[in-house]
């Protein structure tokens, strides 16, 4: 992917990538630039910043290992086996050997993640193995404690574990994800796609509309109202809120305060981070109580230990 640079927030010291496995297009680009987390038996975990200078599509690559994309921060558009899809702080992405993927950065502000690729001979050995071979990738939204319990894992290893825990908690964390994302686990969308009358291209529309918004929102101005995202899109609040209900299984309030916990979590992972009442105010929280009841909401810690956690 040649118009983006992909950079980790701490290259590794030999600024090397491991051989042999993987085919992130964006990997390719600057290897020296990716923070490995660890490499157990056979597991790849990296994270990756990817700063856009280029906003159209990279040229579509294919997928060689079993990958798991866990969104951080920042927003893409993905066309995965041609479908196209919004991707934010949110995302969760499952893809396959044979996937076809290409991305592009709309906003301009990148984005960052963690990735975890699979040798297909370590999953063969996995008690759920038959769930994870065959068909093609799954795509969705984590919420709050599956968002947590990943960046939680990556505070771990950035802070050194040996290969043996490393590869047990992968492990356990791959089980948990594909529970989360199992196929038996229908998203709204296929509610919505099998909804008596609808036409294919209203189904369409509505995911439009609401990826735009989801679009709006993850701009990262968590001052802006319910009128001002409405307009922004070419709808009224009402179809806008009843639209986004419908096809994310959520409400617009629910998914902004998804987004700023996100950002509030990169915030708190910082060392060097600033006081609460600081956050608070950069984030849109009335005040300090406020952020600290709604991310207790979402991840069932307050701030203050979820700091304390997270600081590698």
């Amino acid at each position: 992917m040649d118009p983006v640079t992909c950079r980790g927030e701490h290259p590794r010291e030999d600024g090397q990538m491991p051989e042999g496995i993987g085919s992130d297009p964006r990997r390719r680009t600057s290897p020296a630039r990716w923070r490995v987390l660890g490499h157990p038996d056979g597991i790849l975990v990296y994270q990756a910043r990817c700063i856009v200078e280029n906003h159209g599509w990279s040229a579509p690559a294919a997928e060689t290992t079993y990958k798991v994309v866990l969104g951080r921060a920042g927003v893409y558009r993905r066309r995965v086996n041609g479908r196209t899809a919004f991707a934010d702080a949110t995302s969760v992405l499952l893809l396959r050997p044979g996937d076809e993927m290409a991305v592009s950065h709309p906003l301009g502000c990148g984005d960052s993640y963690t990735c975890l690729e699979v040798d297909a001979e370590v999953l063969a050995r996995r008690p759920d193995a038959r769930r994870w071979f065959g068909g093609t990738g799954w795509a969705g939204s984590s919420d709050g404690a599956l968002d947590l319990a990943h960046r939680m894992l990556a505070a771990d290893l950035r802070r050194g574990l040996d290969h043996f825990e490393m590869a047990e908690r992968l492990h356990r964390f791959l089980g948990r994800l594909l529970g989360f994302v199992s196929p038996d686990r229908e998203s709204p969308d296929v509610d919505l796609d099998r909804a008596v009358g609808r036409r294919a291209a209203t189904l369409a529309a509505h995911r439009q509309l609401a990826d735009r918004a989801r679009e709006v929102l993850a701009a990262g101005d968590f001052s802006i109202g319910l009128e001002e995202v409405a307009r922004a899109v070419g709808a009224s609040p009402h179809h806008l809120s009843r639209v986004f209900q419908r096809v994310t299984g959520t409400s617009l309030t629910a998914w902004r305060n998804q987004l700023r916990v996100r950002a509030v979590l990169d915030t708190l992972a910082e060392s060097d981070g600033p006081p609460l009442r600081v956050v608070a105010s950069e984030y849109g929280f009335a005040d300090q109580a406020h952020l600290t009841r709604v991310v207790r909401a979402q991840v069932g810690h307050p701030p203050a230990h979820l700091r304390h956690l997270l600081t590698a």
